[in-house]
């Protein structure tokens, strides 16, 4: 039976509290000590002997932000977007994320992040219209991001407070974990994230609720719960153990086939570092080797992961591949960075309609670890420091076998310390029938193509 999102809240809650109430303690022993007068009150013997107390080891911590962002999107006159109007679409969202840590000395570590979200907006309100005449599309897939879910994790930390027509409000934990940190490694149990792999845009060996090549903002990976340990492993290097407890999303039930085992040794070879993966994915095997290192000035990095298929229908196995090179420089007193990186995946195809009835493929874009249909491609990123606090940036993704892409150009300014604004678009280009340019739909003039975007994000962290 899976706990209930309001328990789970409660208990989340009143630990944030005994940090906030811990934290507040101390800031005002410390202003009361400061601003009292005279001399120091004498201590006794007994109490220059006694030990520090248990609390004095422990050191809460908070943070968090406060994000609210705005876009524009204007759908192709081809795309399933615009059976509902070509105008243009305005939709806006709130965030709030609230982390809350306890440190006990240097033996343990408790962390928690809670995060409210609002959305609203026109493409909600035609993504529910379309999802209610054409019932057969994956929409949560193909016509617009839906809210965050717990519905294939093992504790159910999500809850929706209010949904309508144009709006959706939800909150959930995204953190809850605790961390033993004994003399051999360290060991985690909880709703934690862990990222493998050495990709910058796509990352195959990054099976964990890895970011999709056009998420913009990394701050903060997606929570899985898991168990993870880590140790190092003698002349062999360090190693690296996690065990993903999963549920099946339509049954809510438990098993092997939905949970992940895997194990990662990371060693180095002179300046050239060496990752081996292996891991029991759901129903299927992969084994992953990766490597990074130095070319003069210039940093490399290699991963490629094969997939043993328990369900076959297409193929049996498949390879994927990722490769990039990146390199910082000074242009005309400017500071710049940059990288290139090729990607292949090997369940990909030509023909996009074929691929999109692969029971593999729909099951991963569902899962959140598949977001292209074809197989090579060429990303791009280049990044130029105009100011210390303004930085403009342009990230390019294209699909090599029939080309097509998406363009992300932006820039980030540090307006206060603590205040960030980023704007900027993504833009797909590409012949119709092409993957981004516009997948057609079958019996109709229609197209799966994106919508051009504009957007502006307003940050404020504490």
């Amino acid at each position: 039976m899976r706990l209930p999102f309001e328990k789970i809240i409660r208990t989340s809650w009143t630990v944030l509290a005994v940090i906030g109430l811990m934290g507040a303690t101390e800031c005002g022993s410390a202003s009361a000590a400061s601003d009292t007068p005279g001399p120091l009150p004498q201590t006794t013997s007994q109490d220059a002997g006694s030990s520090p107390g248990w609390r004095d080891s422990i050191m809460p911590e908070w943070g968090g932000h406060l994000k609210a962002r705005g876009y524009a999107l204007k759908p192709d006159k081809d795309s399933i977007y615009g059976l509902n109007g070509t105008g243009t679409d305005y939709d806006g969202s709130l965030e709030g994320r609230l982390k809350g840590g306890l440190l006990f000395g240097d033996w343990g570590y408790f962390e928690t992040h809670y995060e409210i979200i609002y959305s609203a907006g026109d493409t909600i309100e035609k993504g529910n219209q379309l999802q209610g005449a054409l019932p057969d599309l994956p929409g949560d897939i193909i016509l617009f991001r839906a809210p965050l879910n717990d519905d294939r994790r093992l504790l159910n930390l999500s809850s929706i407070i209010s949904e309508g027509d144009r709006h959706v409000l939800y909150h959930r934990l995204d953190r809850l974990a605790f961390t033993l940190m004994p003399e051999w490694g360290a060991f985690t149990i909880g709703r934690q994230a862990v990222t493998w792999g050495n990709g910058l845009i796509f990352n195959p060996m990054d099976l964990f609720n890895p970011f999709a090549p056009t998420d913009i903002e990394r701050e903060y990976k997606i929570g899985d719960d898991m168990i993870s340990a880590q140790f190092p492993a003698g002349p062999l290097g360090d190693l690296h153990l996690l065990y993903v407890a999963r549920r099946d999303p339509d049954t809510g039930n438990t098993g092997i086939d939905r949970n992940s085992l895997a194990g990662k040794l990371h060693f180095a070879s002179g300046s050239v570092e060496f990752d081996v993966m292996g891991a029991r994915h759901y129903s299927d095997t992969v084994v992953g080797l990766g490597s990074a290192g130095y070319l003069g000035s210039t940093a490399w990095r290699l991963d490629a992961t094969l997939t043993l298929l328990d369900r076959g229908y297409r193929k049996d196995s498949y390879l994927s591949f990722v490769a990039n090179m990146d390199y910082s420089w000074v242009w005309w007193g400017k500071n710049l960075y940059g990288f290139l990186e090729f990607y292949y995946n090997g369940l990909g195809g030509d023909d996009y309609l074929a691929v999109l009835s692969d029971p593999n493929v729909l099951e991963r874009l569902a899962r959140g670890e598949l977001f292209t249909l074809g197989r090579p491609y060429l990303s791009g990123h280049i990044r130029l420091e105009v100011h210390p606090l303004f930085n403009v940036y342009m990230s390019v993704i294209n699909n090599l076998g029939a080309p097509s892409g998406v363009l992300q150009p932006r820039a980030v300014w540090d307006m206060l310390q603590d205040v960030q604004i980023t704007f900027g678009g993504n833009f797909v280009y590409g012949a119709k029938g092409t993957e981004y340019g516009g997948i057609e739909i079958p019996g109709t003039d229609l197209t799966m193509r994106a919508s051009n975007s504009a957007f502006v994000w307003a940050a404020y962290y504490f």
